[in-house]
């Protein structure tokens, strides 16, 4: 199957999303009837305390920009809720970081050495 077709053919997303947003299950089931897709990116956001928009990619195989707009529409059902990221062992205003921030950089270097 095209990943377009998981998201109706739609390639932007109604609520704007991070690849290191964090997303949580709400417990709230939607009331509408969910596709494969939808149901299993439901079901990874329930089965892990906190997962990243990336990681869900690539769970589930899908292009990222595939995954935002799933994870867009489950947003709007009230079933997940996303968060930006925090880093709280790094400095900055709020431990959080802004697109362009080298510290960010620094931070996912350093964590691809630590797992190698």
């Amino acid at each position: 199957m095209r990943p377009y077709t998981a998201c109706g053919g739609r390639t932007r997303p109604a609520v704007a999303l991070d690849l290191l947003s964090v997303m949580t299950a709400t417990g709230v089931r939607p009331r509408v009837p969910l596709g494969a897709e939808h149901t299993l990116a439901l079901r990874l956001c329930a089965g892990a305390a906190a997962v990243t928009v990336a990681e869900l990619a690539g769970q589930l195989r899908l292009p990222a920009a595939v995954v935002k707009v799933l994870l867009s529409d489950l947003m709007e059902y009230g079933a997940v809720m996303a968060r930006a990221p925090r880093f709280p062992d790094l400095p900055g205003p709020g431990s959080s970081f802004a697109a362009d921030d080298h510290t960010l950089l620094r931070a996912v270097l350093d964590g691809l050495r630590r797992r190698l």
